[in-house]
């Protein structure tokens, strides 16, 4: 344990605490701006066995903050980027690579092999999944956001009495409210400094050194570089919207829970054409890269308010743009003019199918 001694000589913290680290098992959802300085720490303090699931791949955009990536892992898994990094740099680590998206189709069986979970994601449905599993399971989970300017971090479902992150935020919130890094921009560092505070939560509660932020949640602001902390209140209502068992917790639809419209992938959306379905780009003119298509309906979300007449007559209707955020506020602005009208979301818009 010599590549430990700093750590080992800590009082307080040990051989023991070492030993505690070396025979846990964690699992990162995420592998992106939190999550990289997230496993770039628990690595190097000797956490024995780290999965990480991702089903993304490395883009140009992803560099200012992920910075486990360089240039010659763009269009790689991040999860294969991640497991040639480490295995490269420390020969006795344990990592799990998950080349897949968490859902409720795989969360209860993945996660029930680890002792701790990490939220590294950046959508509220995934948030809200991976909680509701890890209460189900009985596992604590540190969880880390990000917007702008201000990150925060907390620990949640931690032993006797650990609220969890349906206390915090009882309402699921649609994407559309609160627009991730790709729309709103971010400073790499951010991510950077609220990943380490994560990786720091883990190693308290993995060895019982320290005090975690069970029932708080300490939010940090990279302008001011402030911090403050607020205390979590129980939310009576938590349990009641948490699925009671494990077979309606496979039966949820958390984007459909948190939109209120049903996205679809670029694949599924294209097995949609040629029905009669109208198939709108709600991007402004100029944007880029342009897509042309039999069938492609252009109406900009700033003008849609005043052409909602023109959708009257479809069925179906399949909105796009940019990164799916305003395409979902087309959608819940055509739903509640149409309610009876099947209405789509393309999941990630043209930023995702510029990765397929």
């Amino acid at each position: 344990m010599s590549r430990f001694e700093r750590q080992i000589i800590l009082p307080g913290f040990g051989i023991e605490g070492q030993q505690k680290l070396k025979n846990s098992k964690v699992l990162l959802v995420g592998a992106g701006g939190l999550g990289c300085p997230v496993l770039i720490y628990l690595a190097a303090a000797g956490v024995g066995k780290i999965g990480v699931m991702d089903g993304d791949e490395v883009s140009i955009s992803n560099l200012n903050r992920q910075v486990l990536y360089g240039e010659k892992d763009l269009g790689k898994p991040k999860v294969e980027a991640v497991y040639s990094y480490f295995k490269g740099k420390y020969s006795d680590i344990q990592i799990e690579a998950i080349p897949e998206f968490i859902s409720v189709g795989n969360a209860l069986e993945i996660i029930a092999e680890y002792d701790l979970v990490i939220d590294g994601s950046d959508n509220f449905p995934t948030r809200y999944l991976v909680n509701d599993a890890c209460v189900l399971l009985g596992k604590p989970l540190v969880f880390g956001a990000i917007y702008q300017h201000e990150g925060q971090v907390s620990v949640f479902n931690l032993r006797e009495n650990g609220l969890n992150y349906r206390d915090l935020y009882p309402q699921m919130p649609a994407a559309k409210e609160i627009p991730n890094c790709s729309e709103t921009g971010v400073l790499g560092v951010l991510p950077g400094i609220i990943g380490n505070l994560m990786a720091l939560e883990v190693i308290k509660v993995l060895t019982d050194f320290g005090t975690p932020l069970k029932n708080r949640v300490l939010f940090f602001n990279s302008r001011s570089s402030q911090t403050y902390e607020v205390e979590i209140a129980a939310n009576p209502n938590s349990g009641n919207s948490i699925p009671n068992s494990f077979q309606a917790f496979e039966q949820m639809d958390y984007e459909l829970a948190c939109e209120g419209i049903k996205q679809l992938t670029w694949d599924e959306a294209m097995g949609k054409m040629g029905m009669d379905i109208a198939f709108v780009d709600v991007r402004e003119p100029g944007e880029l890269p342009p897509l042309e298509c039999t069938g492609l309906m252009k109406i900009p979300l700033s003008t849609l308010a005043n052409r909602l007449s023109q959708l009257e007559d479809a069925d179906e209707v399949l909105f796009f743009c940019q990164s799916g955020i305003r395409s979902q506020k087309a959608a819940e602005q055509l739903q509640n003019e149409f309610p009876e009208k099947r209405i789509y979301s393309i999941k990630g818009g043209i930023n995702a199918l510029k990765k397929n």
